[in-house]
């Protein structure tokens, strides 16, 4: 049996807001995600998604519990590490795009590649190749602002693929667009998904999307309450 990309054993989060107070957010989470899975994590605003999805994306540390991403411990690394594994082994696709916005299609797309060694020319055919991959090669000069929210997502779909991570990441990627651009995303994530057997966590509130996916994980203030296979 192959390692999971992500295990989680009783990850606990509490915030403190001044003594002798504490709020506790997420109640001994344990999850593992295999390598080429889909799933979505689902639950309504305050479930614990969004602490979840931090925590799973390296951005913040659990207050309890171990985090093994594709076999290393996470809670061991130094902030240098963590910074590394954050730009090379986890690709972010975030619900308002976060592009750069006087930066065009392709230099957005270069954004993960500026801390490593290779030459700007092949940072550059690298960052096209994903740029046509999503579809919008022919728009790698454009900046944001000429841009729609479909084409937006693809770009950051394109930049969040650049370095060949080990998930893909995507908080409520749907949730600024209409509803048929939004199906067009998702049908992006489910080719990354059937032709490169990308492993890709879908945070969502919507059950419409997450029945898209092959496995659904319900949270419920702060708690696992179902996890059972999806549509696809």
């Amino acid at each position: 049996m192959s390692e999971s990309v992500i295990r989680m054993e009783n990850i606990v989060k509490r915030y403190y807001v001044g003594k002798p107070n504490e709020l506790e957010i997420l109640h001994g989470i344990s999850l593992s995600v295999e390598e080429g899975e889909f799933l979505s994590i689902v639950g309504e605003s305050g479930s614990g998604k969004s602490t979840l999805m931090n925590i799973i994306g390296v951005l913040d540390r659990q207050t309890e519990g171990d985090y093994y991403l594709e076999g290393q411990d996470v809670n061991s690394m130094t902030d240098e590490v963590r910074s590394a594994v954050r730009n090379r082994r986890i690709g972010f696709v975030f619900q308002n795009f976060n592009l750069l916005p006087r930066a065009n299609a392709l230099k957005n797309v270069m954004v993960p590649l500026m801390y490593g060694e290779e030459k700007v020319k092949d940072q550059k055919e690298r960052a096209m190749e994903m740029l046509k991959m999503v579809g919008m090669d022919e728009r790698a000069g454009h900046r944001p602002n000429e841009l729609s929210g479909g084409q937006k997502q693809r770009v950051a779909i394109a930049r969040a693929m650049i370095n060949d991570p080990a998930i893909i990441l995507a908080d409520e990627p749907t949730g600024a667009l209409d509803s048929k651009t939004g199906h067009l995303v998702m049908d992006l994530f489910h080719r990354l998904h059937e032709e490169q057997g990308k492993t890709i966590v879908l945070i969502t509130h919507s059950q419409e999307l997450a029945s898209e996916t092959q496995r659904i994980v319900t949270l419920l203030d702060g708690d696992i309450v179902n996890d059972k296979g999806g549509a696809r």
